[in-house]
């Protein structure tokens, strides 16, 4: 198949054939929500505590007698019936959210993805996206020329003066084919990359 070449202007110029493996794959929405879930559980640190009771600090006399008052029976104050006693399960800060993946399934779903990129017309491919100076107004009135907003940039390998010129700007990312993740593929209106990010793609996932 075939993707459009733009220049700096947004217009079509000329185009770039690239694999059917890669980018005409089908949409298979099971699978990439099956890897963007995986994607952002593996992010998770699972830090978070919470107490169980014998970790609240509360006092250990019995509140009322057994008997006789016609109320129900308590113990404690730090029991997890009572407002501000501890959690019946309570979430430790060891708890594992890792999800694994293989790595075929992996690779047919950023293919699916990108696949339908192309069909909604999201993947924009360009010859470069070189900058004299690290400025982010140049990056910005580039970007604006051709129309797009909400940006993720894949290059071939991250220039000095591109990443220093996008820092500032809001819904804007520059990263390296390796590091173009599902979840960043997704969440970005456009994607725009270079023909030897494009190379790099297919290397990667044909």
């Amino acid at each position: 198949m075939e993707l459009k070449v733009i220049s700096d202007s947004g217009q079509a110029s000329q185009t770039v054939q690239v694999s059917d493996v890669v980018f005409g794959r089908e949409y298979n929405e099971p699978l990439i929500h099956q890897l963007v879930v995986a994607y952002q559980a593996n992010a998770r640190q699972g830090t978070r505590q919470q107490k169980d009771r014998s970790e609240v600090r509360a006092s250990t006399r019995k509140p009322w007698k057994q008997k006789g008052t016609g109320r129900a029976r308590a113990g404690a104050v730090s029991s997890p019936l009572w407002r501000g006693g501890g959690k019946t399960f309570p979430n430790s800060p060891d708890e594992n959210f890792t999800q694994k993946l293989n790595k075929k399934m992996f690779r047919a779903g950023v293919c699916s993805i990108l696949s339908q990129l192309s069909r909604e017309g999201r993947l924009v491919v360009v010859e470069s996206l070189d900058l004299e100076s690290p400025k982010t107004k140049l990056l910005d009135q580039k970007l604006k020329g051709m129309g797009l907003d909400s940006v993720l940039m894949i290059v071939d390998s991250v220039d000095e003066n591109l990443y220093l010129a996008s820092r500032n700007l809001p819904n804007v990312a520059v990263v390296e084919p390796r590091y173009a993740d599902p979840l960043s593929l997704i969440y970005f209106k456009k994607v725009v990359a270079t023909r030897a990010a494009i190379d790099k793609l297919q290397e990667m996932y044909a």
